[in-house]
């Protein structure tokens, strides 16, 4: 059975281009709902003697002036010669009025509201004029708006230019008014003030992490500076309702090779029922074509579909990204991310889910300064691909109301004297009352404010920083300093989330990873440093590549998760390329340095217990107790956090990853994780599931012990098979530990350490086993307090080793394999009141580091 003849396809700029005239005879105006109809609609052809039709729409001389009106006075017309205007793109730039003195069009407004304002561009070369148009400075204004101010062409590079402007007119007419500059002319080729639909433009765009929320913006007036039909031909207005212009988006792509263009039938677009999106919105054209990712369902992707724009700096945009899923082939496959200037603007977009269906438009607004676009795979997806179908970048007007430079309006227009002086009267005696006001408030608050202090018998003590990092950078003393509370003890149970601080500014990066306060907490991996105070906190490298997809996976887990258990994540900052994660100090640092660092006494044995119970709970939660069970993939000792009081935590959720569907057995996936600690199984298949974080093993520290002795876990496994376990124990337990909780212990690191995934037991049954191993324990205790004149035939007597040469691995080689090793599934009513539901994931603050209580 062969292709369909509109299925999705990735195919070369030439078969598009039939593919697009095609699919026009095919649906031609076949869109949804009855086509907007302007109530006003000026086209006019300035400076030409004749009717022109552009792109199916007729624009009339401006000689002919039965419904608008210009008032200038030695105004000219001109009209390109033949050999030019061959090389123009369209007959409006064919001809031109031209200005020396400040003239202005005026039009009658039917219909206030939102109305499309375009303005055509270029300098025709030849006398005529008595001017050189392209040195010509066009300062265009258009009632209380600013559209153009000091635009010339010399320079610039481009022989024209069209405009296109968003007002919201609210009077009864609209005067377009030209001004000439420096003693040149100003002139235009062509002029469009349609109306359009008020429900275009929203009162509101969502706010990057790195700026506010843009609002009001159905009072404010934009200029379209791009407007790109991703991954397909440009749109011209004769297949747009509202009449504009769609360009392809070749130009602006980052790498060419990153995007591969994919393409339906536009009749297989169904905009949505009950209004809200339209074809008004963007034409069928637009949703069914797109940009997907060349390497599309590759394992391990990481590489994102960018586009560039330049933009002037000193205004703010507004962008507008248009989304139809046409790539996939059933509900809830395609799932990415959505970044603006480098920031996750929308994480985990799954558009069939937003819509229910398939082949629906979507599209987002957000407001910010300078501008890239990028779409890219979501790490906790099950495929990797991002689809991007169109794309909007509008500049918003300034607090002048300009959108081409500082000056108002009222500056620009000419002015009779009288009326100035008058003005300037009126605004400096406001301006001197307001400053008397001011002043007078300002001295009465001061009088009250030394009249409370002195009535004070002493003052308060100086507030100090968050942190010692932020006191030793030199911070803004926001809050008093403080320990962090001592937490009960207590054995399992999620904890409440931690109370919200003041906000405070992060601190210079030298003081933020000075050696001095470096140390092992929160864990160092390959893409952060480390610092400690009151909270410890992790940097990430410039360097590394994976950092900042690590730094989002774990910012999105660790806010969305609350137990005892797990490191909580205070807060985060990432400003000037700086990643920094805010965790819970933990004073006692990773587990590895108490079993295998010098200089620290040895764990008890009950200790270790409770250490391993407490990391499985933890594992246990992240299986079972999430709204999606979540597998860690990097379990290991390092990742295991012990608190002041000796309380375990998993750490390090970067490399965390969402767990199978209830439907699935596994989630396909590129392999991550730390050398010798991989499930062999998910190395092998590249399937992950929750029996991955069960199996975790290490290497042994010195490379120079024999080969049966090379995998700790391995070897350790030997002696566990020959009932002599003991052997191998770490000697500062000799003697002090009940025979039947250490070989329930090693029957249940052998049950972690099976070969394949469905032979090794579950979180919830590694923890129910260790937690019937300190049972034991604590029984034997017990019954040696009862009995202290005893031989003490139930513990374990001091052993010589009976391996010659290397001896025993240092302290607590078995331990280790248990900490490494995860918790099972117990029972979920077992452990379901231990459980807090997740919280709500934190705003990203750029400049400000805050709680996650405040984001």
């Amino acid at each position: 059975m062969g292709t369909p003849p509109w299925a999705p396809v990735i195919f070369s700029p030439f078969f598009f281009s039939f593919f697009f005239f095609a699919a026009g005879f095919l649906v031609g105006s076949s869109a949804g709902g009855e086509a907007f109809s302007p109530v006003d609609s000026y086209r006019i052809a300035c400076g030409s003697p004749q009717k022109l039709t552009v792109h199916g729409q007729e624009f009339l001389p401006d000689t002919e002036r039965s419904s608008f009106s210009l008032k200038s006075s030695g105004d000219g017309a001109l009209s390109a010669a033949a050999a030019a205007a061959a090389s123009l793109p369209s007959p409006i730039y064919q001809s031109l009025r031209f200005f020396p003195e400040p003239a202005s069009y005026r039009f009658e407004i039917r219909r206030q509201g939102r109305h499309w304002v375009r303005l055509y561009f270029s300098p025709i070369a030849g006398a005529g004029s008595g001017h050189d148009l392209t040195a010509a400075s066009i300062t265009v204004v258009a009632g209380d708006f600013v559209l153009l101010q000091g635009f010339v062409f010399r320079g610039s590079g481009a022989s024209f230019v069209a405009k296109e402007y968003s007002l919201n007119l609210t009077a009864g007419e609209l005067v377009l008014t030209f001004l000439p500059s420096n003693g040149s002319v100003s002139f235009v080729n062509g002029i469009e003030v349609v109306s359009a639909p008020d429900e275009l433009i929203a009162d509101e765009a969502a706010a990057l992490p790195a700026a506010a929320a843009v609002a009001g913006l159905s009072e404010l007036s934009l200029e379209t500076v791009f407007r790109l039909n991703v991954g397909g031909p440009p749109v011209t207005p004769e297949n747009d309702t509202l009449g504009r212009t769609w360009e392809s988006d070749e130009g602006y792509l980052h790498v060419n090779s990153s995007a591969a263009r994919v393409a339906v039938d536009p009749a297989a677009i169904r905009y949505p029922e009950g209004g809200g999106l339209t074809t008004e919105t963007a034409p069928r054209w637009v949703y069914a074509t797109a940009d997907a990712m060349s390497d599309a369902n590759v394992t391990g992707s990481n590489f994102n579909i960018t586009w560039v724009f330049a933009v002037d700096p000193g205004f703010r945009y507004v962008a507008r990204l248009h989304f139809c899923d046409i790539v996939s082939k059933s509900m809830n496959n395609l799932v990415f991310n959505v970044y603006v200037n480098a920031d996750l603007a929308i994480p985990s977009l799954d558009l069939s889910a937003l819509k229910g269906a398939l082949a629906v438009p979507y599209y987002r607004d957000f407001g910010g300064g300078e501008l890239t676009v990028s779409v890219g795979p979501d790490p906790m997806a099950d495929l990797s691909n991002a689809i991007l179908n169109g794309l909007e970048v509008m500049k918003i007007s300034n607090g002048a109301g300009s959108l081409g430079g500082a000056a108002s309006a009222r500056e620009l227009l000419p002015e009779e004297a009288p009326q100035r002086r008058r003005r300037a009267l009126i605004v400096a005696a406001a301006a001197g009352c307001s400053a008397a006001l001011a002043l007078a408030a300002l001295c009465g608050g001061c009088c009250v404010l030394l009249r409370r202090r002195s009535r004070r018998a002493g003052g308060r003590p100086t507030p100090g920083c968050l942190s010692r990092s932020t006191a030793a950078a030199g911070c803004t003393p926001t809050a008093r300093a403080r320990p962090p509370p001592r937490r009960r003890r207590g054995r399992a149970g999620a904890a409440p989330p931690r109370r919200a601080a003041r906000r405070w500014p992060p601190p210079p990066r030298a003081a933020a990873s000075s050696p001095s306060r470096r140390s092992a907490t929160p864990p160092r991996g390959s893409t952060r440093r480390c610092c400690s105070g009151w909270a410890a906190s992790a940097s990430g490298e410039p360097r590394s590549e994976q950092g900042l997809a690590e730094f989002h996976t774990e910012i999105q887990m660790l806010s969305k998760l609350r137990h005892r258990h797990l490191v909580s994540l205070i807060g985060y900052c990432d400003e000037n390329r700086e990643m920094i994660l805010v965790y819970e100090y933990m004073a006692n640092g990773p587990l590895r340095s108490h079993l295998y660092g010098a200089g620290l006494p040895p764990l008890p044995w009950r200790r270790r217990l409770e250490i391993c119970i407490g990391a499985a709970r933890g594992l246990h939660y992240l299986h079972t107790g999430a709204a999606q069970s979540i597998i860690h993939r990097d379990v290991k000792t390092t990742n295991i956090l012990l608190d002041e009081d000796l309380v375990a935590k998993v750490a390090d959720f970067g490399l965390s990853k969402a767990g199978p569907a209830i439907d699935q057995t596994h989630v396909s996936t590129a392999v991550k994780g730390s050398f010798g600690y991989l499930d062999p199984e998910y190395f092998r298949r590249q399937q992950l599931t929750e029996k991955s974080d069960v199996l975790c093993t290490r290497p042994a520290l010195n490379p120079g012990l024999p080969r049966e002795q090379a995998n700790i876990a391995e070897w350790a496994m030997t002696w566990q098979k020959r009932g002599q376990l003991v052997q191998i124990m770490d000697q500062a337990l000799a003697g002090k530990v009940n025979p039947a909780s250490l070989r329930k212990y090693g029957e249940t690191a052998e049950k972690c350490l099976a070969e394949h995934g469905v032979d090794r037991p579950s979180m919830g049954d590694v923890l129910w086993n260790l937690e019937y191993a300190l049972q034991l324990e604590e029984t034997s205790a017990a019954a040696a307090a009862d009995d202290p004149g005893g031989d003490s035939t139930n513990h374990i007597a001091a052993l010589p080793h009976l391996l010659d040469d290397p001896p025993a691995p240092p302290a607590g080689v078995v331990a280790a394999a248990a900490a490494a090793a995860p918790p099972a599934r117990t029972t979920r009513r077992r452990h379901q009141r231990r459980l807090l539901p997740a919280g709500q994931p934190p705003r990203q603050v750029t400049g400000r580091l805050r709680r996650l209580g405040d984001l």
